[in-house]
């Protein structure tokens, strides 16, 4: 409730970090905090949504991959369509806020580009012409990084960009902020080239198995002279 407090005009950071923290402690907090974020965020004073709304933002930057599972669930993503939605709240909700949720759920399936549920989400807004076009993300807003990482991911290999990523977010200068979310999303393009390469040569590595293996049952066949006319094609 104070995080989100209508008549505060700026951020409470403290108590959002608060609620970060509590989130992070509580087992069960992952799952809890998105149901009560959502029932803020459909407010109808305006900033109390629009606090919720930056709450919910700093819990994916800092609540991890527990959290980021949950908010990828329709049960949550229904509920930031409804106050986009005209059938729901999109009718008196502000333009301020909708575009608000806009631009959190397409910057996810930019971020979590995994989570197919967001994408179908957006695509759906997209389809009935509640989104017109895809917003723009500001160049200074940095957005979470993608989760989970693999080990050997290049956010923890490639040390000079880490460093130099580092170093651009401890900067309060905006020209840093918008340099450290180019360079983001640089690594990220970069990780997910690296994600589909090893995903290719998996899948090509499985295909050339399943060959072999049917080839081991055309020839044991072959031995024993019961090869249809259509094996023997298959195996010629």
């Amino acid at each position: 409730d104070k995080a989100t407090d209508p008549s505060m005009p700026e951020e409470n950071w403290e108590c959002i970090q608060r609620f970060c923290d509590q989130v992070n402690a509580d087992i069960e907090g992952p799952s809890l905090a998105p149901r009560l974020l959502a029932h803020k965020i459909q407010s109808p004073q305006e900033m109390e949504a629009l606090h919720a709304l930056t709450v919910l933002e700093t819990c994916v930057n800092n609540c991890g991959e527990s959290f980021h599972h949950e908010i990828a669930k329709f049960r949550f993503l229904n509920q930031l369509i409804k106050v986009l939605s005209p059938k729901y709240y999109g009718t008196w909700s502000s333009e301020k806020v909708k575009s608000r949720v806009t631009e959190v759920i397409f910057s996810w399936t930019v971020w979590f580009p995994q989570e197919v549920k967001i994408r179908d989400a957006y695509q759906m807004l997209k389809k009935q012409g509640i989104v017109k076009e895809d917003p723009k993300v500001p160049e200074d807003k940095i957005l979470p990084p993608p989760s989970p990482r693999p080990q050997n991911s290049i956010f923890d290999t490639d040390e000079e960009k880490s460093k130099l990523l580092a170093r651009l977010l401890k900067s309060n200068h905006s020209e840093d902020l918008q340099a450290a979310n180019r360079l983001i999303k640089s690594m990220i393009k970069e990780e997910q080239e690296k994600t589909a390469k090893v995903s290719r040569r998996v899948n090509t590595i499985s295909e050339v198995s399943e060959n072999v293996k049917r080839m081991d049952e055309l020839l044991e066949n072959y031995k024993k002279q019961e090869l249809s006319k259509s094996d023997q094609e298959t195996l010629q």
